[in-house]
């Protein structure tokens, strides 16, 4: 059997996009190393819908 690799994707959702109360919803797939970021993940993405630049936060 395989062994569990370190390496997991994780979603990433727009903080902005939900607070502005407009339909639809901005969500990027990426990937992250467990052991190195054990903390939630957080990056700039854009966001078609706002057409912006905005922080993407990692959802369980």
């Amino acid at each position: 059997m395989a062994k569990k690799g370190n390496r997991v994707q994780v979603i990433l959702e727009c903080t902005e996009h939900k607070e502005s109360g407009m339909p639809g919803m901005s969500r990027y797939i990426s990937t992250k190393n467990r052991k190195n970021t054990t903390e939630r993940l957080e990056l700039k993405k854009f966001n078609a819908v706002l057409r912006k630049v905005t922080v993407h936060k990692e959802i369980k």
